[in-house]
């Protein structure tokens, strides 16, 4: 399997979330990787692009993020 750039591991996270979860967890660590191999430290999600655009849902997914090693922020737009 090639590696993927973080952009496309975000990618497929979101159609993840889209998914009810299927694979999420296994998305993650695709993530971790990606973003250790570019030496980038927090994953930068879109919150338009999530299933539950709240603050508690956001709040959930970092915490979910945070226990998987990667730490997680959103963007403005």
């Amino acid at each position: 399997m090639s590696e993927l750039s973080v952009n496309e591991a975000i990618d497929r996270i979101y159609a993840s979330l889209k998914a009810d979860n299927q694979d999420l967890d296994e998305n993650i660590a695709v993530l971790k990787v990606a973003m250790a191999d570019e030496g980038v430290k927090e994953a930068v999600f879109e919150p338009t692009k999530l299933a539950q655009n709240n603050r508690q849902g956001r709040k959930l997914m970092q915490a979910y993020f945070r226990k998987k090693g990667v730490s997680v922020s959103f963007s403005n737009a």
